[in-house]
Protein backbone atom coordinates (compact mmCIF):
# COMPACT_ATOMS: atom_id res chain seq x y z
CA UNK A 1 0.00 0.00 0.00
CA UNK A 2 1.28 3.45 -0.90
CA UNK A 3 0.29 6.70 0.67
CA UNK A 4 0.00 9.91 -1.30
CA UNK A 5 1.75 12.96 0.05
CA UNK A 6 -0.66 15.68 1.15
CA UNK A 7 0.47 19.23 0.40
CA UNK A 8 -1.26 22.09 2.20
CA UNK A 9 -1.46 25.50 0.56
CA UNK A 10 0.05 28.46 2.40
CA UNK A 11 -3.50 29.78 2.89
CA UNK A 12 -4.43 26.67 4.89
CA UNK A 13 -1.38 27.19 7.08
CA UNK A 14 -2.24 30.88 7.45
CA UNK A 15 -5.81 30.11 8.59
CA UNK A 16 -4.56 27.47 11.04
CA UNK A 17 -2.00 29.90 12.42
CA UNK A 18 -4.51 32.72 12.75
CA UNK A 19 -6.97 30.55 14.66
CA UNK A 20 -4.21 29.21 16.93
CA UNK A 21 -2.98 32.77 17.54
CA UNK A 22 -6.50 33.95 18.41
CA UNK A 23 -6.92 31.15 20.95
CA UNK A 24 -3.50 31.95 22.46
CA UNK A 25 -4.45 35.61 22.91
CA UNK A 26 -7.95 34.90 24.27
CA UNK A 27 -6.94 32.03 26.58
CA UNK A 28 -3.93 33.91 27.90
CA UNK A 29 -5.97 37.03 28.54
CA UNK A 30 -8.84 35.20 30.24
CA UNK A 31 -6.57 33.13 32.48
CA UNK A 32 -4.46 36.03 33.69
CA UNK A 33 -6.67 39.11 33.49
CA UNK A 34 -10.14 37.77 34.21
CA UNK A 35 -9.44 34.89 36.60
CA UNK A 36 -6.13 35.20 38.42
CA UNK A 37 -6.20 38.99 38.70
CA UNK A 38 -9.56 38.70 40.48
CA UNK A 39 -8.22 36.09 42.91
CA UNK A 40 -4.78 37.51 43.75
CA UNK A 41 -4.81 40.37 46.27
CA UNK A 42 -1.61 42.35 45.82
CA UNK A 43 0.56 42.29 48.96
CA UNK A 44 -1.95 40.25 50.97
CA UNK A 45 -0.94 36.59 51.35
CA UNK A 46 -3.86 35.66 53.62
CA UNK A 47 -6.55 37.12 51.35
CA UNK A 48 -4.94 35.57 48.28
CA UNK A 49 -4.80 32.16 49.95
CA UNK A 50 -8.45 32.45 50.98
CA UNK A 51 -9.50 33.39 47.43
CA UNK A 52 -7.53 30.54 45.86
CA UNK A 53 -9.15 27.94 48.11
CA UNK A 54 -12.59 29.50 47.65
CA UNK A 55 -12.16 29.40 43.85
CA UNK A 56 -10.08 26.28 43.37
CA UNK A 57 -11.89 25.22 40.20
CA UNK A 58 -11.45 28.62 38.57
CA UNK A 59 -7.78 28.65 39.58
CA UNK A 60 -7.27 25.21 38.03
CA UNK A 61 -9.18 26.21 34.89
CA UNK A 62 -6.87 29.21 34.45
CA UNK A 63 -3.84 26.90 34.63
CA UNK A 64 -5.41 24.39 32.22
CA UNK A 65 -6.24 27.21 29.78
CA UNK A 66 -2.61 28.32 29.89
CA UNK A 67 -1.42 24.81 29.11
CA UNK A 68 -3.82 24.47 26.16
CA UNK A 69 -2.56 27.88 25.04
CA UNK A 70 0.98 26.49 25.01
CA UNK A 71 -0.17 23.52 22.93
CA UNK A 72 -1.43 26.07 20.41
CA UNK A 73 2.01 27.70 20.59
CA UNK A 74 3.41 24.59 18.90
CA UNK A 75 0.89 24.86 16.05
CA UNK A 76 1.70 28.54 15.56
CA UNK A 77 5.45 27.88 15.61
CA UNK A 78 5.12 25.38 12.77
CA UNK A 79 2.85 27.67 10.76
CA UNK A 80 5.17 30.68 11.04
CA UNK A 81 8.18 28.53 10.18
CA UNK A 82 6.49 27.18 7.05
CA UNK A 83 5.25 30.62 5.98
CA UNK A 84 8.53 32.44 6.61
CA UNK A 85 11.22 29.93 5.67
CA UNK A 86 11.09 30.89 1.95
CA UNK A 87 12.44 34.31 3.00
CA UNK A 88 15.33 32.94 5.06
CA UNK A 89 15.25 29.37 6.28
CA UNK A 90 17.96 29.80 8.91
CA UNK A 91 16.32 32.85 10.50
CA UNK A 92 12.92 31.13 10.45
CA UNK A 93 14.49 28.14 12.19
CA UNK A 94 16.18 30.40 14.75
CA UNK A 95 12.85 32.07 15.52
CA UNK A 96 11.24 28.67 16.03
CA UNK A 97 14.05 27.64 18.42
CA UNK A 98 13.59 30.83 20.46
CA UNK A 99 9.86 30.11 20.49
CA UNK A 100 10.38 26.55 21.72
CA UNK A 101 12.50 27.81 24.62
CA UNK A 102 9.88 30.42 25.47
CA UNK A 103 7.12 27.81 25.56
CA UNK A 104 9.21 25.37 27.61
CA UNK A 105 9.97 28.10 30.16
CA UNK A 106 6.30 29.11 30.44
CA UNK A 107 5.06 25.52 30.75
CA UNK A 108 7.56 24.80 33.54
CA UNK A 109 6.52 28.09 35.14
CA UNK A 110 2.97 26.73 35.63
CA UNK A 111 4.29 24.78 38.62
CA UNK A 112 4.43 28.13 40.45
CA UNK A 113 0.65 28.34 40.15
CA UNK A 114 0.11 24.73 41.22
CA UNK A 115 2.25 25.01 44.35
CA UNK A 116 -0.30 27.08 46.37
CA UNK A 117 -2.82 24.24 45.95
CA UNK A 118 -0.37 21.93 47.72
CA UNK A 119 0.56 24.39 50.45
CA UNK A 120 -3.08 25.21 51.21
CA UNK A 121 -4.47 21.67 50.97
CA UNK A 122 -4.57 20.97 54.75
CA UNK A 123 -2.69 17.73 54.17
CA UNK A 124 -1.49 15.91 57.29
CA UNK A 125 2.18 16.38 56.39
CA UNK A 126 1.67 20.17 56.49
CA UNK A 127 0.15 20.32 59.99
CA UNK A 128 3.49 21.05 61.73
CA UNK A 129 3.86 24.20 59.60
CA UNK A 130 2.26 27.45 60.74
CA UNK A 131 -0.73 28.36 58.47
CA UNK A 132 0.58 31.90 58.01
CA UNK A 133 3.86 30.51 56.72
CA UNK A 134 1.98 28.33 54.24
CA UNK A 135 0.05 31.37 53.05
CA UNK A 136 3.31 33.30 52.67
CA UNK A 137 4.90 30.43 50.70
CA UNK A 138 1.82 30.29 48.46
CA UNK A 139 1.96 33.99 47.76
CA UNK A 140 5.69 33.75 47.07
CA UNK A 141 5.08 31.15 44.34
CA UNK A 142 2.24 33.18 42.86
CA UNK A 143 4.55 36.22 42.74
CA UNK A 144 7.35 34.14 41.23
CA UNK A 145 5.03 33.16 38.37
CA UNK A 146 4.95 36.75 37.13
CA UNK A 147 8.74 36.95 36.99
CA UNK A 148 8.96 33.53 35.33
CA UNK A 149 6.49 34.71 32.71
CA UNK A 150 8.66 37.75 32.09
CA UNK A 151 11.72 35.51 31.67
CA UNK A 152 9.92 33.48 29.02
CA UNK A 153 8.92 36.63 27.16
CA UNK A 154 12.61 37.54 26.71
CA UNK A 155 12.80 34.67 24.21
CA UNK A 156 9.47 35.64 22.67
CA UNK A 157 10.77 39.18 22.21
CA UNK A 158 13.55 37.71 20.07
CA UNK A 159 10.93 35.70 18.13
CA UNK A 160 9.01 38.91 17.36
CA UNK A 161 12.15 40.71 16.19
CA UNK A 162 13.16 37.90 13.81
CA UNK A 163 9.67 37.10 12.51
CA UNK A 164 8.96 40.81 12.12
CA UNK A 165 12.05 41.14 9.91
CA UNK A 166 11.03 38.09 7.84
CA UNK A 167 7.46 39.39 7.44
CA UNK A 168 8.80 42.78 6.32
CA UNK A 169 11.12 41.14 3.77
CA UNK A 170 8.63 38.54 2.53
CA UNK A 171 6.59 40.63 0.08
CA UNK A 172 3.58 38.34 0.62
CA UNK A 173 2.69 39.66 4.09
CA UNK A 174 2.24 43.37 4.94
CA UNK A 175 5.43 45.28 5.70
CA UNK A 176 3.60 47.34 8.35
CA UNK A 177 2.82 44.18 10.34
CA UNK A 178 6.47 43.22 10.13
CA UNK A 179 7.46 46.59 11.59
CA UNK A 180 4.77 46.31 14.28
CA UNK A 181 6.04 42.87 15.29
CA UNK A 182 9.57 44.24 15.64
CA UNK A 183 8.25 47.03 17.88
CA UNK A 184 6.42 44.32 19.86
CA UNK A 185 9.70 42.47 20.30
CA UNK A 186 11.39 45.58 21.67
CA UNK A 187 8.45 46.14 24.05
CA UNK A 188 8.65 42.58 25.38
CA UNK A 189 12.40 42.82 25.89
CA UNK A 190 12.09 46.20 27.62
CA UNK A 191 9.38 44.95 29.98
CA UNK A 192 11.13 41.68 30.81
CA UNK A 193 14.56 43.13 31.51
CA UNK A 194 12.99 45.96 33.51
CA UNK A 195 11.32 43.33 35.72
CA UNK A 196 14.77 41.93 36.51
CA UNK A 197 16.90 45.07 36.63
CA UNK A 198 14.48 47.81 37.73
CA UNK A 199 11.18 46.45 39.12
CA UNK A 200 9.98 49.94 40.05
CA UNK A 201 10.45 51.06 36.44
CA UNK A 202 8.64 47.94 35.20
CA UNK A 203 5.65 48.75 37.42
CA UNK A 204 5.59 52.26 36.00
CA UNK A 205 5.84 51.07 32.39
CA UNK A 206 3.28 48.25 32.67
CA UNK A 207 0.81 47.78 30.99
CA UNK A 208 1.40 50.66 28.52
CA UNK A 209 4.69 49.16 27.30
CA UNK A 210 2.89 46.01 26.15
CA UNK A 211 0.00 47.70 24.32
CA UNK A 212 1.96 47.97 21.03
CA UNK A 213 2.70 44.24 21.33
CA UNK A 214 -0.99 43.39 21.75
CA UNK A 215 -1.93 45.52 18.73
CA UNK A 216 0.81 43.94 16.60
CA UNK A 217 -0.11 40.37 17.53
CA UNK A 218 -3.82 40.95 16.99
CA UNK A 219 -3.05 42.49 13.60
CA UNK A 220 -0.98 39.47 12.54
CA UNK A 221 -3.58 37.08 13.95
CA UNK A 222 -6.51 38.60 12.04
CA UNK A 223 -4.48 39.10 8.86
CA UNK A 224 -3.59 35.40 8.81
CA UNK A 225 -7.21 34.40 9.42
CA UNK A 226 -8.84 36.79 6.97
CA UNK A 227 -6.32 37.52 4.22
CA UNK A 228 -3.55 34.98 4.52
CA UNK A 229 -0.60 35.42 2.15
CA UNK A 230 -0.44 37.09 -1.26
CA UNK A 231 -0.29 33.91 -3.36
CA UNK A 232 1.29 35.55 -6.42
CA UNK A 233 4.12 36.98 -4.32
CA UNK A 234 4.40 33.68 -2.41
CA UNK A 235 4.90 31.78 -5.69
CA UNK A 236 7.52 34.30 -6.83
CA UNK A 237 9.53 33.95 -3.63
CA UNK A 238 9.23 30.17 -3.35
CA UNK A 239 10.15 29.72 -7.03
CA UNK A 240 13.24 31.91 -6.68
CA UNK A 241 14.44 30.02 -3.59
CA UNK A 242 13.94 26.52 -4.99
Amino acid sequence: MTYSKVEFSPQVYARMGGLAYLFIIVAGGCGELFIRNNIIVSGNAAATAHNIMASQLLWRISIAADLVMHLCDIVLMLVLYVLLKPVNKNLALMAMMFNLIQTAVLVANKMSLLMPLFFLSNADYLKPVDPQQLQAFSYLFVSTHGLGFGNGLIFFGCVCLINGYLIYQSGYLPKIIGLMMQVAGLCYLTNSFALIIAPALASWLFPAVLMPALIAELSLCFWLMVKGVNLNKWREVTTSTN
